[in-house]
Protein backbone atom coordinates (compact mmCIF):
# COMPACT_ATOMS: atom_id res chain seq x y z
CA UNK A 1 0.00 0.00 0.00
CA UNK A 2 1.29 3.46 -0.90
CA UNK A 3 0.68 4.62 2.60
CA UNK A 4 3.04 1.94 4.32
CA UNK A 5 5.76 2.18 1.59
CA UNK A 6 5.68 5.88 2.08
CA UNK A 7 6.00 6.55 5.69
CA UNK A 8 8.39 3.39 6.44
CA UNK A 9 10.92 5.48 3.83
CA UNK A 10 14.17 5.94 5.72
CA UNK A 11 13.24 9.49 5.93
CA UNK A 12 9.67 8.92 7.38
CA UNK A 13 10.02 6.16 9.53
CA UNK A 14 10.85 8.40 12.82
CA UNK A 15 8.72 11.03 12.39
CA UNK A 16 4.41 10.48 13.45
CA UNK A 17 1.80 11.05 10.76
CA UNK A 18 1.55 14.75 12.22
CA UNK A 19 4.99 15.61 11.03
CA UNK A 20 4.40 13.21 7.65
CA UNK A 21 1.34 15.30 6.12
CA UNK A 22 2.71 18.48 5.85
CA UNK A 23 6.33 17.64 4.49
CA UNK A 24 4.50 15.80 1.51
CA UNK A 25 1.99 18.85 1.43
CA UNK A 26 4.86 20.89 0.26
CA UNK A 27 6.06 18.98 -2.30
CA UNK A 28 2.42 18.93 -3.50
CA UNK A 29 1.36 15.27 -2.70
CA UNK A 30 -1.31 13.83 -0.58
CA UNK A 31 -1.07 10.14 0.71
CA UNK A 32 -3.86 10.28 2.81
CA UNK A 33 -5.28 12.64 5.73
CA UNK A 34 -3.80 11.99 9.51
CA UNK A 35 -6.47 10.26 10.59
CA UNK A 36 -6.26 7.58 7.56
CA UNK A 37 -2.77 7.20 7.83
CA UNK A 38 -3.20 6.44 12.19
CA UNK A 39 -5.98 4.04 10.68
CA UNK A 40 -3.53 2.47 8.00
CA UNK A 41 -0.60 2.11 10.73
CA UNK A 42 -3.08 0.27 13.21
CA UNK A 43 -3.91 -2.52 11.40
CA UNK A 44 -0.69 -2.84 10.06
CA UNK A 45 0.15 -3.20 13.76
CA UNK A 46 2.77 0.08 13.49
CA UNK A 47 1.26 2.53 15.71
CA UNK A 48 3.63 2.83 18.17
CA UNK A 49 6.39 5.12 19.19
CA UNK A 50 8.57 6.52 16.00
CA UNK A 51 12.08 7.53 16.63
CA UNK A 52 14.78 6.54 18.72
CA UNK A 53 13.86 8.43 21.75
CA UNK A 54 11.49 6.18 24.03
CA UNK A 55 9.12 7.60 26.13
CA UNK A 56 9.09 7.40 29.79
CA UNK A 57 8.65 4.71 31.64
CA UNK A 58 6.25 4.96 34.73
CA UNK A 59 5.69 2.00 36.50
CA UNK A 60 2.90 0.93 38.94
CA UNK A 61 4.31 2.10 42.24
CA UNK A 62 5.12 0.15 44.77
CA UNK A 63 2.83 -2.24 46.65
CA UNK A 64 2.72 -1.81 50.62
CA UNK A 65 0.09 -4.16 52.74
CA UNK A 66 -1.32 -2.46 56.07
CA UNK A 67 -2.43 -4.92 58.39
CA UNK A 68 -3.17 -2.68 61.30
CA UNK A 69 -3.67 1.38 61.80
CA UNK A 70 -0.83 3.90 61.25
CA UNK A 71 0.90 1.80 58.88
CA UNK A 72 0.18 3.32 56.07
CA UNK A 73 -1.12 6.68 55.17
CA UNK A 74 -2.16 8.82 51.88
CA UNK A 75 -3.01 12.19 51.23
CA UNK A 76 -3.73 15.19 48.85
CA UNK A 77 -4.96 18.55 48.62
CA UNK A 78 -8.27 19.05 47.04
CA UNK A 79 -10.07 22.95 46.20
CA UNK A 80 -12.98 24.07 48.66
CA UNK A 81 -14.97 26.62 46.14
CA UNK A 82 -15.27 30.34 47.82
CA UNK A 83 -18.83 32.01 47.59
CA UNK A 84 -16.93 34.36 45.29
CA UNK A 85 -16.67 32.77 41.82
CA UNK A 86 -12.69 31.77 41.03
CA UNK A 87 -11.51 31.86 44.61
CA UNK A 88 -10.88 28.70 46.85
CA UNK A 89 -9.87 27.42 49.55
CA UNK A 90 -7.24 24.71 49.91
CA UNK A 91 -8.17 21.32 51.97
CA UNK A 92 -5.03 19.39 53.07
CA UNK A 93 -6.15 15.59 54.56
CA UNK A 94 -4.26 12.61 55.38
CA UNK A 95 -5.95 9.36 55.55
CA UNK A 96 -5.04 5.97 57.31
CA UNK A 97 -6.17 3.26 54.58
CA UNK A 98 -6.13 0.46 57.01
CA UNK A 99 -8.92 2.05 59.08
CA UNK A 100 -10.03 4.94 56.71
CA UNK A 101 -9.26 7.27 59.45
CA UNK A 102 -8.81 10.78 58.81
CA UNK A 103 -5.85 11.47 60.84
CA UNK A 104 -5.03 14.75 59.55
CA UNK A 105 -6.35 18.13 58.17
CA UNK A 106 -6.47 21.41 57.95
CA UNK A 107 -7.88 24.41 55.16
CA UNK A 108 -5.98 26.88 53.61
CA UNK A 109 -5.40 29.88 51.64
CA UNK A 110 -2.88 28.26 49.55
CA UNK A 111 -1.34 24.94 47.92
CA UNK A 112 2.13 24.76 50.10
CA UNK A 113 4.35 22.03 50.33
CA UNK A 114 5.57 23.96 53.50
CA UNK A 115 1.90 23.62 54.57
CA UNK A 116 1.81 20.03 53.83
CA UNK A 117 4.75 19.38 55.17
CA UNK A 118 3.48 20.78 58.76
CA UNK A 119 0.38 18.77 58.46
CA UNK A 120 1.59 15.64 58.43
CA UNK A 121 4.05 16.81 61.11
CA UNK A 122 1.65 17.57 63.28
CA UNK A 123 -0.67 14.06 62.51
CA UNK A 124 2.41 12.15 63.15
CA UNK A 125 2.78 13.70 66.55
CA UNK A 126 -0.85 13.26 67.11
CA UNK A 127 -1.07 9.98 66.44
CA UNK A 128 2.49 9.28 68.56
CA UNK A 129 4.81 7.76 65.38
CA UNK A 130 7.88 8.56 66.57
CA UNK A 131 10.34 5.65 65.56
CA UNK A 132 7.54 3.92 63.91
CA UNK A 133 7.91 2.69 60.19
CA UNK A 134 4.91 4.66 57.77
CA UNK A 135 4.38 4.24 54.36
CA UNK A 136 2.68 8.06 53.28
CA UNK A 137 1.27 8.16 49.87
CA UNK A 138 -0.04 10.87 47.40
CA UNK A 139 -0.12 11.68 43.95
CA UNK A 140 2.68 13.64 41.94
CA UNK A 141 1.61 17.39 42.53
CA UNK A 142 4.69 19.68 43.24
CA UNK A 143 3.90 20.00 46.99
CA UNK A 144 4.19 16.49 47.06
CA UNK A 145 7.23 16.07 44.82
CA UNK A 146 8.91 19.27 46.84
CA UNK A 147 11.92 19.18 48.71
CA UNK A 148 10.28 20.94 51.90
CA UNK A 149 7.96 18.26 52.45
CA UNK A 150 10.30 15.32 51.33
CA UNK A 151 13.52 16.71 53.77
CA UNK A 152 10.35 16.56 56.42
CA UNK A 153 9.40 13.25 55.82
CA UNK A 154 13.18 11.99 56.18
CA UNK A 155 13.06 13.64 59.48
CA UNK A 156 9.29 12.24 60.62
CA UNK A 157 11.18 8.54 58.94
CA UNK A 158 7.98 8.45 56.71
CA UNK A 159 8.68 6.54 53.23
CA UNK A 160 7.48 8.36 50.63
CA UNK A 161 5.14 6.65 47.74
CA UNK A 162 4.07 8.07 44.68
CA UNK A 163 1.34 7.74 42.22
CA UNK A 164 2.25 8.06 38.67
CA UNK A 165 1.75 10.92 36.23
CA UNK A 166 -1.69 11.65 35.35
CA UNK A 167 -2.73 8.23 36.67
CA UNK A 168 -5.40 9.85 39.46
CA UNK A 169 -6.49 5.91 40.71
CA UNK A 170 -3.31 5.08 41.84
CA UNK A 171 -4.40 7.43 45.03
CA UNK A 172 -8.45 5.73 44.69
CA UNK A 173 -8.28 5.66 48.68
CA UNK A 174 -8.34 9.91 49.07
CA UNK A 175 -10.08 10.56 45.63
CA UNK A 176 -12.84 8.09 47.21
CA UNK A 177 -12.56 9.91 50.14
CA UNK A 178 -12.77 13.62 48.13
CA UNK A 179 -15.92 11.94 46.49
CA UNK A 180 -17.44 11.42 50.27
CA UNK A 181 -17.01 14.38 51.26
CA UNK A 182 -18.30 16.74 48.35
CA UNK A 183 -21.35 15.01 47.60
CA UNK A 184 -22.80 14.31 51.30
CA UNK A 185 -26.05 16.31 51.27
CA UNK A 186 -24.64 19.15 53.54
CA UNK A 187 -22.28 20.52 51.70
CA UNK A 188 -22.69 23.61 50.31
CA UNK A 189 -22.97 24.00 46.48
CA UNK A 190 -23.14 27.42 46.35
CA UNK A 191 -19.53 27.87 47.72
CA UNK A 192 -17.99 28.61 51.40
CA UNK A 193 -18.59 32.36 52.79
CA UNK A 194 -14.92 33.06 54.69
CA UNK A 195 -12.32 30.44 55.85
CA UNK A 196 -13.57 29.96 59.13
CA UNK A 197 -16.70 28.60 57.75
CA UNK A 198 -15.33 26.12 55.24
CA UNK A 199 -12.73 25.04 58.36
CA UNK A 200 -15.61 24.79 60.74
CA UNK A 201 -17.60 22.85 57.99
CA UNK A 202 -14.89 20.46 57.44
CA UNK A 203 -14.55 19.63 61.18
CA UNK A 204 -17.93 18.45 61.54
CA UNK A 205 -17.58 16.39 58.39
CA UNK A 206 -14.45 14.91 60.05
CA UNK A 207 -15.94 14.51 63.52
CA UNK A 208 -19.11 12.48 61.40
CA UNK A 209 -16.75 10.30 58.85
CA UNK A 210 -14.67 9.02 61.74
CA UNK A 211 -17.19 8.37 64.54
CA UNK A 212 -21.02 7.72 62.84
CA UNK A 213 -20.10 6.48 59.26
CA UNK A 214 -19.98 2.85 58.39
CA UNK A 215 -17.82 2.26 55.96
CA UNK A 216 -17.93 -0.41 53.28
CA UNK A 217 -14.23 -0.94 52.47
CA UNK A 218 -14.09 -1.63 56.34
CA UNK A 219 -17.71 -4.39 56.69
CA UNK A 220 -19.75 -1.42 57.77
CA UNK A 221 -17.92 -0.23 60.88
CA UNK A 222 -16.60 3.33 61.84
CA UNK A 223 -13.29 4.23 61.09
CA UNK A 224 -12.61 5.37 64.84
CA UNK A 225 -14.20 1.98 65.63
CA UNK A 226 -11.53 0.09 63.59
CA UNK A 227 -8.24 2.46 64.14
CA UNK A 228 -8.50 2.00 67.65
CA UNK A 229 -9.13 -2.10 66.88
CA UNK A 230 -12.59 -2.45 68.02
CA UNK A 231 -13.96 -3.97 64.64
CA UNK A 232 -13.27 -7.05 65.51
CA UNK A 233 -15.32 -7.45 68.55
CA UNK A 234 -18.14 -5.39 66.83
CA UNK A 235 -18.38 -8.18 63.82
CA UNK A 236 -18.39 -10.87 66.01
CA UNK A 237 -21.10 -9.51 67.97
CA UNK A 238 -23.27 -8.92 64.68
CA UNK A 239 -22.35 -12.45 63.75
CA UNK A 240 -23.99 -13.55 67.39
CA UNK A 241 -27.11 -11.35 66.46
CA UNK A 242 -27.60 -12.83 63.17
CA UNK A 243 -26.76 -16.70 64.72
CA UNK A 244 -29.17 -16.06 67.55
CA UNK A 245 -31.85 -14.84 64.85
CA UNK A 246 -31.59 -17.80 62.68
CA UNK A 247 -31.83 -20.27 65.20
CA UNK A 248 -34.87 -18.23 66.62
CA UNK A 249 -36.50 -18.55 63.00
CA UNK A 250 -34.86 -21.04 60.78
CA UNK A 251 -38.15 -20.96 58.45
CA UNK A 252 -37.28 -17.11 57.75
CA UNK A 253 -33.47 -18.23 56.35
CA UNK A 254 -33.34 -19.31 52.59
CA UNK A 255 -29.15 -19.68 52.99
CA UNK A 256 -26.38 -18.75 54.80
CA UNK A 257 -26.64 -16.24 57.31
CA UNK A 258 -25.29 -12.90 56.47
CA UNK A 259 -20.97 -12.81 57.10
CA UNK A 260 -20.02 -10.13 58.66
CA UNK A 261 -16.27 -10.69 57.50
CA UNK A 262 -12.90 -9.23 59.45
CA UNK A 263 -10.81 -7.48 56.89
CA UNK A 264 -7.37 -8.05 58.01
CA UNK A 265 -5.12 -6.25 55.69
CA UNK A 266 -5.22 -3.43 52.95
CA UNK A 267 -3.21 -2.93 50.26
CA UNK A 268 -2.18 0.02 48.24
CA UNK A 269 -1.20 0.11 44.78
CA UNK A 270 -2.10 -3.74 44.75
CA UNK A 271 -1.69 -6.05 42.41
CA UNK A 272 -1.47 -9.73 42.08
CA UNK A 273 1.85 -10.61 42.50
CA UNK A 274 3.55 -12.42 44.67
CA UNK A 275 6.50 -10.10 46.46
CA UNK A 276 4.19 -7.52 48.35
CA UNK A 277 6.30 -4.82 50.97
CA UNK A 278 4.49 -5.21 54.25
CA UNK A 279 4.86 -2.83 56.45
CA UNK A 280 5.51 -3.92 60.19
CA UNK A 281 3.01 -3.14 62.83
Amino acid sequence: MRILQTINQPEFANLPPGAIVPTLADRELFIGSESTIYRVMKEAKQLCHRGKARRPAHNRPKPFTATGPNEIWCWDITWMPAAAKGHYFYLYMIMDIYSRKIVGWEVHFAESAWLGADVIEKAALRERLHGKPIVLHSDNGSPMRASALLTKLYELGITASNSRPRVSDDNAFIESLFKTLKYTPRYPTGGFKCIDACRRWTQQFVQYYNGQHRHKGISWVTPLERHENQDVEILERRSRVYAAARKANPNRWSGEERKWTHIKSVTLNGRKEPNINKIAA
